[in-house]
C-alpha cells in the first residue's frame, strides 16, 4: 500500500515536472517581461525621486550630520516627538525594548540640531538636568558626514566593478556574465527603491548592507551559471533544476535566518534592524532576477550554442 502511494506521488512528481518544463520552454522570454518591467519602473522611480530629493536615499543624522540622545527613561516618544517638532530640526524618536519583558528601557532622539542646542530644549522640556548617568549625546558633523557618505559610494562602486571583472574571468563570455551583473544591479536597484517606498532613512549601515547584497546576490547567479554552461552531462532542463533546488534552499535559509533576526533585534537595534531589513528585500528580489531573468537569459544563450 504504501510503496503504490509513494510510486503515485513519484508519478505526479514527475507529470508536474514535465508539464512545467514544458511551460517554460515555451514563455521563458515572455517571462522576461516581468523583471523587464520591474526593473524600468525602478529607473523611472529613481529619475523621479532623484530630481525631488537630489539624492538616491533618505539619509538619517550619520550621513547628514547631527545629534543622537538616548534618555534612559520611560518617556512617550511620540508626544516627545510632536510637542519638539517647532523646536529641533527634523526630530525623529525610537523606543529600545527589553527583548524578553518588552518594557522600555530608552528613547533615542535624532534632530540636525547641535548638540548644546539639542540639550537646552530637552531638559526644559523633560525638567531635569541630563548627564552621563540618565542619558549620552552623540553629535556628527555634516562635513564628515558627507565625506563618509561619499567614501561608502565609491566602496559600492568598486565593489561592484570588481565583482563584474571577477564574473568575465570566470565565464569568459559576455552574455553569460552580463546576465550576472545585469541581475545583481537589479537586485540592488529595485532593494534601493522599495527601502526608498517605505520611506526608511539610510544610515552608514543600510550601506554596508548594500555591499553585503552584491556578494548574496552574486553566488546563486553563478552557481546557476556554472551549472548551465560547464557541465554537460545532463539535460539543460535538469541543469537548471538541478541549480534551482539547491539556490532556493540557499536563499531561503538565509532569508529565514535573517527575517528571524529581525524580529529579534527590531526592539533595541536600529542599525542591525535595517541591515536585516535591507538584506531580506534583497534577497527576495535575488529569487525574481536569478530565477526568472538569468535562466532566461541563459537558456536563450544555451538554446542558440546548441547546448
Amino acid at each position: 500500500m504504501k510503496e503504490n502511494q509513494t510510486e503515485k506521488k513519484s508519478q505526479e512528481k514527475i507529470k508536474f515536472s514535465r508539464k512545467f518544463e514544458s511551460f517554460h520552454d515555451k514563455n521563458y522570454k515572455l517571462l522576461l517581461i516581468i523583471p523587464a518591467a520591474l526593473l524600468l519602473f525602478s529607473f523611472i522611480y529613481m529619475g523621479i525621486f532623484y530630481s525631488q530629493n537630489q539624492d538616491f536615499i533618505y539619509k538619517d543624522i550619520s550621513l547628514t550630520g547631527g545629534t543622537s540622545v538616548t534618555i534612559y527613561s520611560k518617556i512617550n516618544p511620540g508626544e516627545l516627538e510632536q510637542d519638539l517638532a517647532g523646536k529641533l530640526e527634523e526630530i525623529h524618536t525610537r523606543e529600545i525594548y527589553d527583548i524578553v519583558t518588552r518594557e522600555q528601557k530608552a528613547v533615542i532622539i535624532e534632530t540636525k540640531t547641535e548638540g548644546d542646542a539639542t540639550k537646552q530644549v530637552l531638559e526644559e522640556y523633560l525638567g531635569y538636568k541630563l548627564n552621563e548617568e540618565n542619558s549620552s549625546f552623540e553629535f556628527t558633523g555634516s562635513a564628515l558626514s558627507e565625506n563618509f557618505y561619499r567614501q561608502l559610494l565609491i566602496a559600492i562602486l568598486f565593489a561592484f566593478l570588481f565583482m563584474s571583472i571577477v564574473v568575465f574571468i570566470i565565464f569568459r563570455t559576455f552574455i553569460p556574465s552580463a546576465a550576472v551583473i545585469i541581475s545583481a544591479f537589479a537586485d540592488i536597484l529595485m532593494t534601493l527603491v522599495l527601502v526608498n517606498i517605505f520611506g526608511i532613512e539610510m544610515s552608514a549601515a543600510g550601506i554596508v548592507a548594500f555591499l553585503m547584497l552584491i556578494g548574496y546576490s552574486v553566488d546563486t547567479d553563478i552557481l546557476l551559471t556554472t551549472r548551465v554552461l560547464k557541465r554537460d552531462d545532463s539535460p539543460l532542463n535538469e541543469r537548471i533544476s538541478g541549480a534551482f533546488k539547491t539556490g532556493v534552499t540557499m536563499t531561503l535559509t538565509s532569508v529565514l535566518a535573517i527575517g528571524f533576526a529581525l524580529i529579534i533585534v527590531s526592539s533595541f537595534s536600529n542599525v542591525l534592524s535595517q541591515i536585516f531589513t535591507i538584506l531580506v528585500i534583497g534577497l527576495g528580489f535575488d529569487l525574481l532576477n536569478t530565477w526568472i531573468t538569468n535562466v532566461s537569459i541563459l537558456k536563450w544563450y544555451a538554446k542558440r550554442k546548441g547546448r
